[in-house]
């Protein structure tokens, strides 16, 4: 399995020379995942930061009604987990699903922690990703609150074009917080006005 699209990532935030790059990936596992699996279950421990090398996944909270709430889907060149759990070691609040085969690059949190040491450089590369999805939730939470949902909607589409044909329209809608009933009508306003 090719960790490449990987090394292009990082290489579009730091410099690693030949022999970072060798002790980085040494501790990258590689996995395959099938459709259905899960990543990450609600309550148990997120052991993993992933890298999307192919596939779709989401990352969605279950409510003790069963209703499913989708916080993000992630795609290739996507890091996915449940980041909290990541970083504190402590139950996840959040499922990470395989809506589509998937291959993951892993890495384990100790291993992390001993990166952050020997390679002082992927810290900064860490800060800098985090930072990035920091804002992008906070985006997200002022649209939802100020955004009816059309707007919410088109906006979707613009953000995540690759997305939109690749993931069910009632799991778009609970990423909106609407019903499926609802983007329906939308969607249906929109082929009008075409």
């Amino acid at each position: 399995m090719d960790t490449k699209p990987l090394l292009d990532y990082l290489r579009r935030y730091i410099d690693l020379d030949q022999e970072e790059e060798a002790l980085f990936l040494s501790k990258v596992k590689l996995r395959k995942y099938l459709k259905g699996q899960y990543v990450v279950q609600q309550g148990d421990v997120c052991l993993y930061e992933n890298f999307v090398l192919s596939g779709c996944l989401k990352s969605f909270h279950m409510d003790p009604e069963g209703h499913e709430h989708i916080v993000m889907f992630a795609i290739e060149d996507w890091w996915t987990g449940d980041l909290g759990s990541f970083l504190s070691q402590t139950p996840a609040s959040l499922n990470v699903q395989c809506m589509e085969n998937c291959v993951l690059a892993q890495l384990s949190h100790s291993d992390l922690q001993e990166l952050y040491i020997r390679i002082p450089k992927l810290e900064r590369f860490f800060r800098i990703i985090i930072q990035k999805a920091y804002v992008a939730s906070q985006q997200r939470i002022v649209h939802n609150l100020s955004m009816p949902a059309r707007d919410r909607y088109l906006h979707f589409r613009k953000q995540y074009p690759r997305i939109d044909q690749r993931v069910p329209q009632y799991m778009i809608a609970s990423y909106l917080g609407i019903t499926p009933e609802f983007l329906s009508k939308i969607r249906s306003q929109l082929i009008y006005e075409q």
